[in-house]
């Protein structure tokens, strides 16, 4: 289990009453929560419990309809540029041009992200030998097996060392052992300083977090370590805990 180090830490995400509407419709509401430098954050919920909404208004991807929020020392509202330029983003749906090569994506991304050639250079240099593709680097990201994709990919979003990465679903679909050397590279991540903010699915996964968030038909249920989630609930499990608020939620319908 990875350490908690979000005791007298910088807060590096303040997120007062966030909320955005969609006409009547609630997709946040009222989310308030912070998040700590080298932290590894879990942002827990069903589909369309409101976890893709609350990411895009923090990464200043969509504007809230109310609240407040701070992402890197900068205002969701008026300073999305320079948030953008110390986050990292990977998704699900796989960030990489499929039809570059492994250094031309690393490449690419390291002059998005402000790079200097040398930079480039050297961190790519570093990248493709810690992930062991040496002999794969001028070979097509395509050619790759998923597993490899989304390592390379998360190796990708943090090549600028933000110090913030956004992973939304970031294991969907790769095998169990692949999902554990994923999250090595999560915890090297969180041990350099930069802060890991995940959604997924696995709640054996929320195990691995500093801190869970469950958010559910919009609103913040519940924020705590796993450990205390589990006592307080008194499950054996996240799967538990994230059934039970399941069950209260539609019981409160």
């Amino acid at each position: 289990m990875h350490k908690n180090k979000s005791d007298a830490m910088e807060k590096v995400i303040v997120c007062k009453d966030l909320t955005k509407r969609f006409g009547d419709f609630i997709a946040a509401n009222e989310i308030t929560f912070d998040v700590y430098k080298g932290e590894i954050f879990g942002f827990l919920g069903a589909n369309g419990a409101g976890k893709t909404t609350a990411i895009r208004m923090l990464c200043g991807l969509s504007v809230p309809s109310s609240g407040h929020a701070m992402v890197a020392g900068y205002d969701v509202y008026k300073q999305t540029e320079e948030i953008k330029k110390n986050i990292g983003y990977m998704s699900q749906k796989f960030s990489l041009y499929e039809d570059l090569t492994i250094l031309e994506n690393i490449e690419f991304f390291g002059g998005i992200y402000g790079l200097t050639r040398k930079e480039i250079k050297d961190k790519g240099r570093n990248l493709v030998e810690k992930l062991d593709l040496e002999n794969e680097a001028r070979k097509l990201v395509a050619s790759l097996p998923l597993g490899w994709k989304q390592k390379l990919s998360f190796s990708v979003a943090v090549l600028h060392d933000p110090k913030i990465v956004f992973l939304d679903e970031p294991t969907g679909g790769v095998d169990p052992l692949t999902r554990r050397q994923f999250w090595d590279l999560i915890y090297e991540a969180s041990e350099r300083g930069i802060t890991v903010f995940v959604t997924t699915h696995y709640m054996d996964e929320a195990e691995y977090c500093d801190r869970i968030s469950i958010m559910v038909d919009g609103k913040m249920e519940v924020l705590d370590t796993p450990s205390n989630l589990k006592i307080n609930f008194k499950a054996t499990s996240m799967d538990e805990v994230f059934y039970q608020l399941a069950r209260s939620a539609k019981r409160s319908d």
